[in-house]
């Protein structure tokens, strides 16, 4: 299956989940038009509290459907948007592209960054979830699966349906780090 947009969603405020849209903007080198994150500069509460000159590397998240679904075999309701992610993908494999892929959605553009860094938020959305977004493997290795978070080099109108091209940078495969 060719990777596609399952939804899109945003919020102008700083809420946890964000509502399903019939589709986004995205503005280059800002993120999603109308959502808090919006901007060249950090926007998440904890980030501008650090430092809120640092470049925005967190524009738009993604998740990808199909962890949603392996989470409700686990108990867990997650709808698309719930998660905070901008656009929820299908038949994408997120976690494990190279850091630079760059994501196209018809005239748009997105950078991918890096992973997100799964917080309490979580378990304050749905206790127990945050297990499932980020544990420990075999090796005692942190493994984090609550998306990836990318920058806009392009924008365009993204919405449910549209196919996505998927452009690999050259070199070697880079992992994903959190951002």
């Amino acid at each position: 299956m060719a990777p596609v947009v399952e939804s899109v969603s945003s919020s102008p405020e700083h809420t946890f989940s964000k509502p399903a849209r019939p589709r986004i903007r995205l503005l280059a080198g800002l993120g999603v038009e109308g959502d808090a994150h919006l901007g060249r500069t950090v926007k998440h509460r904890s980030r501008v509290a650090v430092d809120p000159t640092r470049p925005n590397l967190r524009q738009v998240h993604l998740i990808h459907a199909e962890l949603l679904e392996e989470v409700a075999l686990a108990g867990f309701g997650v709808r698309p948007g719930q998660m905070g992610e901008n656009i929820t993908t299908r038949g994408l494999d997120l976690l494990g592209l190279s850091r630079g892929t760059v994501l196209g959605f018809g005239s748009a553009r997105v950078e991918v960054t890096g992973l997100r860094n799964p917080c309490a938020q979580i378990d304050g959305f749905s206790p127990g979830l945050l297990r499932q977004m980020v544990y420990r493997d075999e090796q005692g290795g942190l493994v984090r699966r609550a998306g990836v978070m990318g920058v806009v080099l392009e924008g365009g109108v993204v919405e449910p349906g549209m196919a996505i091209g998927v452009r690999e940078p050259a070199g070697a495969h880079v992992p994903l780090e959190r951002v």
